[in-house]
């Protein structure tokens, strides 16, 4: 199983319809992509100075199902809208 994480910062102009948006269509994607397992996804609620604003963590079966899943149309919408709005994006992919 590969463990699929990311951590995304926002813009300081990223309004708050368009954070919500992209909640709303990231938490959607595992109806639309069978290779996602588990997805959990969440907007940081202690706002640290070293806190990202919104974290998901989705699991596949292996990197092959992760590649599927990162070119499937449906993600790369989402993609398109994080690109408007995020500052930073980091991830981090484990086998465990």
């Amino acid at each position: 199983m590969l463990t699929h994480i990311v951590l995304f910062k926002f813009k300081a102009e990223a309004s708050e319809a368009q954070i919500s948006k992209l909640c709303t269509d990231l938490q959607s994607l595992p109806e639309q992509i069978d290779e996602i397992g588990e997805f959990r996804c969440g907007r940081d609620v202690i706002r640290s100075e070293r806190s990202y604003d919104l974290g998901l963590i989705a699991t596949f079966a292996d990197r092959d199902a992760l590649q599927r899943y990162q070119v499937h149309p449906d993600h790369q919408q989402v993609v398109a809208q994080v690109r408007e709005i995020a500052a930073s994006v980091v991830a981090v992919d484990f086998e465990d």
